[in-house]
C-alpha cells in the first residue's frame, strides 16, 4: 500500500513540475511574439510618418500611391 502512494504522489509531483514549465514556456512566447510585433508596428508607423513627410502631406501620398499603382 506504501509503494502504491508513493508512487501516486511522484505522479503527481511531475505533473505540477511540467505544467509549471509549459505556463513558462507558454509566458515567454507570448512575451517574445508580443515584443516581434509591437516592433513591426512601430516600424510601420516610422515608414508611414516619412512617406507623409517625403510627399508633403496626405493627400501628395495618396496622390503618388495611385500614380505608382496605376503606372501613371
Amino acid at each position: 500500500m506504501r509503494q502504491a502512494s508513493l508512487a501516486k504522489s511522484r505522479n503527481q509531483t511531475r505533473s505540477v513540475a511540467q505544467e509549471t514549465a509549459e505556463t513558462k514556456i507558454s509566458t515567454g512566447a507570448l512575451a517574445a511574439f508580443g515584443t516581434v510585433s509591437t516592433l513591426a508596428g512601430l516600424w510601420a508607423v516610422a515608414c508611414f510618418v516619412g512617406a507623409l513627410l517625403a510627399t508633403g502631406g496626405p493627400l501628395a501620398l495618396a496622390k503618388a500611391w495611385i500614380s505608382a499603382v496605376t503606372g501613371g
